[in-house]
Protein backbone atom coordinates (compact mmCIF):
# COMPACT_ATOMS: atom_id res chain seq x y z
CA UNK A 1 0.00 0.00 0.00
CA UNK A 2 1.40 3.51 -0.99
CA UNK A 3 1.15 6.36 1.07
CA UNK A 4 -1.28 8.49 -0.69
CA UNK A 5 -3.56 5.55 0.06
CA UNK A 6 -2.89 5.62 3.77
CA UNK A 7 -3.57 9.36 3.68
CA UNK A 8 -6.67 8.66 1.85
CA UNK A 9 -7.67 6.11 4.53
CA UNK A 10 -7.10 7.99 7.03
CA UNK A 11 -8.95 11.17 6.26
CA UNK A 12 -11.76 9.24 4.61
CA UNK A 13 -11.72 7.65 8.20
CA UNK A 14 -11.50 10.64 10.04
CA UNK A 15 -14.64 12.35 8.49
CA UNK A 16 -16.96 9.38 8.65
CA UNK A 17 -16.08 9.48 12.56
CA UNK A 18 -16.61 12.95 12.43
CA UNK A 19 -19.70 12.78 10.83
CA UNK A 20 -21.31 9.72 12.73
CA UNK A 21 -20.12 10.38 16.40
CA UNK A 22 -23.07 12.31 17.26
CA UNK A 23 -25.17 10.47 16.47
CA UNK A 24 -23.50 7.58 18.56
CA UNK A 25 -22.64 9.64 21.56
CA UNK A 26 -26.42 11.36 21.98
CA UNK A 27 -28.38 9.71 25.07
CA UNK A 28 -31.24 7.75 24.10
CA UNK A 29 -34.06 9.85 24.99
CA UNK A 30 -37.71 9.42 24.40
CA UNK A 31 -40.47 11.03 22.96
CA UNK A 32 -43.38 11.08 25.67
CA UNK A 33 -46.95 11.04 23.66
CA UNK A 34 -50.06 12.60 24.57
CA UNK A 35 -51.62 9.41 25.32
CA UNK A 36 -48.65 8.88 28.06
CA UNK A 37 -49.13 12.44 29.71
CA UNK A 38 -52.69 11.80 30.00
CA UNK A 39 -52.50 8.94 31.65
CA UNK A 40 -50.83 10.18 34.76
CA UNK A 41 -52.89 11.27 37.29
CA UNK A 42 -52.82 15.03 38.59
CA UNK A 43 -53.43 14.43 42.11
CA UNK A 44 -53.08 11.46 43.78
CA UNK A 45 -54.40 10.50 47.82
CA UNK A 46 -54.52 7.47 50.08
CA UNK A 47 -56.40 6.60 52.85
CA UNK A 48 -59.02 8.83 51.41
CA UNK A 49 -62.35 10.04 53.29
CA UNK A 50 -64.10 12.66 51.82
CA UNK A 51 -67.60 13.96 52.61
CA UNK A 52 -70.00 15.80 49.81
CA UNK A 53 -73.14 17.78 50.24
CA UNK A 54 -75.47 18.91 47.65
CA UNK A 55 -76.87 22.41 46.52
CA UNK A 56 -78.90 22.71 49.62
CA UNK A 57 -76.32 21.96 51.76
CA UNK A 58 -78.09 18.52 52.35
CA UNK A 59 -75.38 15.57 52.92
CA UNK A 60 -75.21 13.73 49.66
CA UNK A 61 -72.65 10.94 49.84
CA UNK A 62 -69.13 9.99 51.64
CA UNK A 63 -66.41 7.86 50.01
CA UNK A 64 -63.30 6.31 51.16
CA UNK A 65 -60.88 4.33 49.67
CA UNK A 66 -57.32 3.48 50.50
CA UNK A 67 -55.88 5.61 47.20
CA UNK A 68 -57.46 7.73 44.37
CA UNK A 69 -55.98 9.23 41.02
CA UNK A 70 -57.60 12.10 39.66
CA UNK A 71 -57.16 12.58 36.22
CA UNK A 72 -58.72 16.29 35.68
CA UNK A 73 -57.88 16.48 31.62
CA UNK A 74 -59.46 13.06 31.33
CA UNK A 75 -62.97 13.92 33.43
CA UNK A 76 -63.01 10.95 35.99
CA UNK A 77 -61.10 9.82 39.28
CA UNK A 78 -60.02 6.39 40.04
CA UNK A 79 -60.65 4.73 43.32
CA UNK A 80 -58.60 1.70 45.21
CA UNK A 81 -61.24 -0.07 47.60
CA UNK A 82 -63.70 2.24 47.77
CA UNK A 83 -66.91 2.45 50.20
CA UNK A 84 -69.43 5.13 49.36
CA UNK A 85 -72.29 6.23 51.78
CA UNK A 86 -74.93 7.64 49.71
CA UNK A 87 -77.39 9.25 51.54
CA UNK A 88 -81.40 10.12 50.91
CA UNK A 89 -83.82 11.28 53.21
CA UNK A 90 -84.96 7.61 54.55
CA UNK A 91 -82.63 5.52 53.52
CA UNK A 92 -79.00 5.30 53.57
CA UNK A 93 -76.72 2.48 51.06
CA UNK A 94 -73.01 1.90 51.63
CA UNK A 95 -71.66 -0.02 48.52
CA UNK A 96 -68.28 -0.89 48.25
CA UNK A 97 -66.24 -2.53 45.92
CA UNK A 98 -62.43 -3.60 44.88
CA UNK A 99 -62.50 -0.11 42.52
CA UNK A 100 -64.28 2.50 40.93
CA UNK A 101 -64.09 5.53 38.72
CA UNK A 102 -65.78 8.81 39.03
CA UNK A 103 -66.72 11.11 36.19
CA UNK A 104 -67.25 14.96 36.53
CA UNK A 105 -71.36 14.27 35.80
CA UNK A 106 -71.82 12.14 39.07
CA UNK A 107 -71.86 8.97 37.47
CA UNK A 108 -70.05 6.38 39.86
CA UNK A 109 -68.72 2.61 38.25
CA UNK A 110 -68.06 0.40 40.64
CA UNK A 111 -66.64 -3.05 39.53
CA UNK A 112 -65.28 -6.18 41.20
CA UNK A 113 -67.27 -7.29 44.03
CA UNK A 114 -69.50 -4.54 44.47
CA UNK A 115 -71.55 -4.90 47.64
CA UNK A 116 -74.71 -2.62 48.01
CA UNK A 117 -75.60 -2.47 51.79
CA UNK A 118 -78.92 -1.61 52.61
CA UNK A 119 -78.13 0.59 56.49
CA UNK A 120 -82.01 1.20 57.32
CA UNK A 121 -82.80 -1.38 59.85
CA UNK A 122 -85.48 -3.82 59.18
CA UNK A 123 -85.29 -3.06 55.72
CA UNK A 124 -86.95 -5.94 53.12
CA UNK A 125 -83.71 -5.89 51.05
CA UNK A 126 -80.26 -5.68 52.92
CA UNK A 127 -77.67 -6.63 49.90
CA UNK A 128 -77.05 -6.62 46.63
CA UNK A 129 -74.57 -8.43 45.39
CA UNK A 130 -73.08 -7.89 41.63
CA UNK A 131 -69.68 -7.43 39.76
CA UNK A 132 -70.31 -4.16 38.65
CA UNK A 133 -72.75 -1.30 39.18
CA UNK A 134 -73.47 1.83 37.83
CA UNK A 135 -74.99 4.49 40.37
CA UNK A 136 -75.88 7.87 39.46
CA UNK A 137 -75.62 10.16 42.33
CA UNK A 138 -77.56 12.94 41.34
CA UNK A 139 -80.56 10.73 40.64
CA UNK A 140 -79.92 8.46 43.62
CA UNK A 141 -80.45 5.50 41.07
CA UNK A 142 -78.18 2.27 40.52
CA UNK A 143 -78.39 -0.68 37.67
CA UNK A 144 -76.65 -3.38 36.11
CA UNK A 145 -76.52 -5.69 33.17
CA UNK A 146 -74.81 -8.29 35.14
CA UNK A 147 -75.99 -11.50 37.22
CA UNK A 148 -76.75 -9.90 41.13
CA UNK A 149 -77.64 -11.37 44.00
CA UNK A 150 -80.53 -9.55 46.81
CA UNK A 151 -80.16 -10.31 50.16
CA UNK A 152 -82.76 -9.93 53.27
CA UNK A 153 -83.46 -11.37 57.01
CA UNK A 154 -85.77 -13.67 54.81
CA UNK A 155 -85.01 -13.90 51.40
CA UNK A 156 -82.30 -14.41 48.55
CA UNK A 157 -83.19 -13.32 44.84
CA UNK A 158 -80.93 -14.39 41.84
CA UNK A 159 -81.44 -12.52 38.58
CA UNK A 160 -79.73 -10.68 35.86
CA UNK A 161 -79.66 -7.48 35.30
CA UNK A 162 -80.93 -4.22 38.24
CA UNK A 163 -82.69 -1.21 38.01
CA UNK A 164 -82.96 0.88 41.72
CA UNK A 165 -84.62 3.51 42.59
CA UNK A 166 -82.80 4.49 45.98
CA UNK A 167 -85.43 7.63 46.17
CA UNK A 168 -88.56 5.76 45.63
CA UNK A 169 -87.10 2.65 47.48
CA UNK A 170 -88.03 0.39 44.18
CA UNK A 171 -85.49 -2.28 43.26
CA UNK A 172 -85.95 -4.43 40.02
CA UNK A 173 -84.65 -7.23 38.60
CA UNK A 174 -84.46 -7.05 34.43
CA UNK A 175 -84.29 -10.84 34.60
CA UNK A 176 -85.56 -12.86 37.51
CA UNK A 177 -83.98 -16.07 37.96
CA UNK A 178 -84.85 -17.85 41.04
CA UNK A 179 -85.78 -16.52 45.02
CA UNK A 180 -85.51 -18.72 47.68
CA UNK A 181 -87.75 -17.76 50.81
CA UNK A 182 -86.21 -18.92 54.10
CA UNK A 183 -88.40 -20.01 56.94
CA UNK A 184 -89.34 -16.86 59.46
Amino acid sequence: MNSARIVLFVAFTGCMIWLWLPYFTQPTTTQSTDAEILAKPDYTAKALKQTAYDKQGNLSHQVTATKMELYQQLGFTHFEKPIFTLYNNDQTWQINANEASLYENQQLILEGDVVATNMTENAMIEKIHADNIHVDINLLTMSSEQPVIITGPNLKVIGKGLQADLNTEVIELINHTRTIYYDQ
